[in-house]
């Protein structure tokens, strides 16, 4: 006899299905709030890149047969690839730092990292306005070293500084949260076995923050293929970005179809990029075992 029966008048346990089923339950704000703000208006600006004006694939032929069109994707991703390298490159080192200093400059290079998100994103782009000018900060100082004026605002190196610095922390976080659990003793280890410096770090350490790499990478690339404000500010019409042609499109030129056949596009080449990159982790790792194993 069970426990339950035992006791008389004690009600029975409750089924698994019962509280799976109430656990669900739990799950509908969320899943109504997924598809309020996520998947209707993504249905939506499918349905009227096909429908709008008319019904068919027209806005599709437009965005993918018009050479401005493309050019325009072109420069938003290779943007987004560019800043993405460079904040990976000016990142690792400082998150690095962050895992090897004491308590007192750790907590001071975190604050460091914060202080963007408490920024607004306006205010530091236009001091990046400020700093980029013929005249500014940047200009004078390359000029003292013999390397200026540059051309820098109204360009699209501009965009490109301007995004690498506001993606920055979108990098440094990931980077550091995986780089806080390796144990540096590993490095070490390596190095009494006869390993050189820098062969002990790239071997063993750089494999153990990889992790941190791809998702840091991930959410700078994704975040800087939407940014409107700063390529808005910092370049020049020639140098728009996908999300200003859909702006234009949708807000100046009341073309709804337009705009959602830009913004399908978009999101089309985003998830077949992010597949890619997930089946080469895949396979990546797959690898790995294998190697493991034998």
């Amino acid at each position: 006899m069970t426990e339950t029966a035992l006791i008389g008048g004690a009600r029975q346990p409750k089924s698994p299905r019962a509280s799976s089923g109430r656990a669900w339950l739990l799950l509908l704000p969320a899943y109504a709030l997924l598809i309020g703000v996520f998947a209707y208006p993504v249905l939506d600006s499918v349905w009227r890149s096909v429908s709008d004006p008319t019904l068919g694939f027209d806005n599709y032929a437009w965005a993918l047969g018009n050479e401005n069109n493309l050019g325009v994707i072109l420069r938003t991703f290779s943007n987004g690839l560019i800043a993405t390298v460079i904040c990976l490159a000016l990142s690792y080192p400082y998150a690095y730092l962050m895992t090897i200093v004491s308590a007192k400059a750790r907590m001071a290079l975190v604050v460091i990292a914060l202080i963007p998100f408490w920024t607004s994103l306006m205010i530091r782009t236009f001091a990046w306005i400020v700093l980029l000018q013929d005249n500014g900060v940047v200009n004078n100082l390359l000029g003292v070293i013999g390397i200026g004026p540059l051309e820098l605002l109204r360009t699209n190196t501009g965009v490109i500084i301007g995004l690498s610095q506001v993606l920055m922390p979108f990098m440094v976080l990931p980077l550091y949260a995986v780089m806080s659990g390796i144990d540096l003793r590993l490095v070490t280890a390596a190095r009494s076995l006869g390993a050189r410096p820098s062969v002990a770090f790239m071997k063993v350490f750089v494999p153990l923050s990889m992790p941190g790499v791809v998702a840091g990478s991930l959410l700078v690339f994704i975040q800087a293929l939407g940014f409107y404000v700063t390529p808005a500010l910092l370049g020049s019409p020639s140098d728009s970005m996908l999300a200003q042609s859909i702006y234009a499109q949708v807000s100046g030129l009341l073309a709804w179809g337009r705009g959602g056949a830009l913004g399908v596009i978009l999101l089309v080449i985003t998830v077949v990029l992010l597949g890619i990159i997930g089946l080469i982790a895949k396979l990546s790792s797959r690898k790995g075992i294998k190697v493991k194993v034998l």
